[in-house]
């Protein structure tokens, strides 16, 4: 059979869903089978929630080698690109995990986002719009060095940044803005916001597409929260803000500390007064807290600002050229993430914990301006300024201290997700922080 004759690859279609470890993992069918497994989904099993990014399962697992599961995709989260330079289309739609019978499994990290969505709103009226903003490194490459943020220095990747947009644009993503950012070799996509739920998928399907992109160029891209030690970060920061019933903007107030409306105070309040505790799960890798550290533009204290990159809560500028509405551009960044967190189960702790906010209807907290470490102890504990954990064994405690956060999730799935995170932290025991970075900057 001559090349021109041969058969075309079967088209094939990812029924995926992402676990704890942040990994996302699926099974493939014919497109021509879609039908059937958009009614019935396809197989999966407990103890795939306790894989680790090294291939193992976490042992113990409370699950062990009995029982079944079934992905059922969601028709609205389908991502499909022929811009990749693959042979056949990325086509990657997103599921829920569930029982045999259809019915919710309590462990689906997707299905506790919307549940958290839902709750949010029962309790106030408010929805949540939100956009997940990556950074990401280009390894195994020959491009020229350029100076950072630079017009040259997206230009030397013309080919690879014009084909992520397109690609992240024909696959539904809708990507705003793509630039050369401040590490070397680093880049930053962003989307425009979504409801919260679609925006965790979008930052799934980022990744996914980001990773062949690059693959087929014959090079790396690396979301590590740190490719080396001394490397710049790689954040995943995440944007939100609120609409009301009638759609109409709910976080903005002209009148209100740093423009925050009282409802969006008492979310902000809630995220900072359980950040310590909700922290494994937006900054979930050993790495991710060589990143977390005063004076690395990330995240290190609990503190709320406006426009200041290293404050874990920052009000976002709106602008006025245009007659653009304020109230409309308003969101707050939450900046203590990255691409080792599962999307759905950060954002789902997120929403939890500004719902607590809301339900005490705690005061706007303190907006606070300068460096936390050059103030005293008694300075930072009256702006409610209080340090992170340094580590993950250390926010894996603040977790396990926080009965209101356990309180979120059922227990399997935190015994689960506390089983995951010990196997990494075992996995690494011996290994200094650049064959932690040098290990992390291949899976992730």
């Amino acid at each position: 059979m001559t090349q021109d004759t041969a058969p075309l690859p079967a088209a094939l279609t990812g029924i995926v869903t992402t676990d704890v470890s942040a990994v996302t993992r699926g099974r493939f069918v014919p497109a021509s089978r879609l039908p059937g497994v958009m009614e019935s989904g396809i197989g999966w099993l407990q103890a795939n929630l306790s894989l680790t990014p090294f291939g193992t399962i976490a042992d113990p697992n409370p699950w062990g080698s009995t029982g079944d599961l079934r992905i059922l995709p969601d028709p609205g989260a389908r991502f499909l690109a022929r811009g990749t330079g693959s042979e056949t289309p990325f086509d990657m739609m997103i599921g829920n995990i569930t029982e045999l019978d259809g019915t919710p499994w309590p462990c689906c990290t997707r299905s506790m986002l919307a549940d958290a969505l839902g709750a949010l709103h029962a309790a106030t009226g408010l929805s949540m719009t939100a956009a997940f903003e990556h950074e990401f490194q280009l390894f195994g490459h020959d491009l020229p060095q350029a100076h950072v943020l630079s017009f040259a220095g997206l230009r030397r990747a013309d080919g690879f940044a014009a084909r992520l947009v397109s690609a992240l644009s024909e696959a539904g993503v809708d990507p705003e803005v793509i630039i050369s950012e401040f590490g070397r070799d680093q880049f930053e996509i962003t989307h425009a916001p979504a409801p919260a739920l679609a925006a965790a998928d979008r930052s799934v399907a980022i990744r996914e597409i980001t990773r062949e992109l690059a693959r087929n160029l014959g090079w790396q891209a690396s979301f590590a929260p740190k490719t080396a030690p001394d490397a710049v970060g790689n954040g995943l920061h995440i944007h939100f803000s609120f609409t009301d019933d009638s759609g109409a903007p709910a976080g903005f107030d002209p009148a209100g500390p740093g423009r925050l409306s009282a409802k969006a105070g008492a979310f902000c309040a809630g995220v900072l007064r359980h950040l310590p505790a909700i922290l494994p799960m937006t900054a979930s890798s050993v790495p991710s807290y060589l990143r977390l550290k005063p004076h690395g533009w990330s995240a290190s204290y609990t503190w709320l600002a406006e426009q200041d990159r290293e404050a874990s809560l920052r009000i976002c500028p709106t602008v006025s050229l245009g007659g653009k509405d304020p109230a409309k551009q308003f969101n707050i960044e939450f900046r203590a993430a990255d691409s080792t967190a599962n999307p759905y189960l950060a954002l789902a702790a997120i929403v939890r914990a500004g719902l607590e906010g809301l339900r005490a209807e705690l005061p706007v907290p303190p907006l606070v301006t300068g460096d936390p470490e050059a103030m005293s102890p008694q300075e930072r504990a009256a702006k409610g300024l209080h340090r992170l954990p340094g580590t993950l064994p250390d926010a894996l405690a603040a977790l396990a201290a926080d009965p209101v956060v356990s309180g979120w999730f059922p227990p399997v799935l935190l015994e689960t997700f506390h089983g995951e995170k010990e196997a990494e932290i075992a996995h690494l025991a011996g290994m200094d922080p650049e064959e932690i970075c040098r290990l992390y900057r291949t899976l992730f």
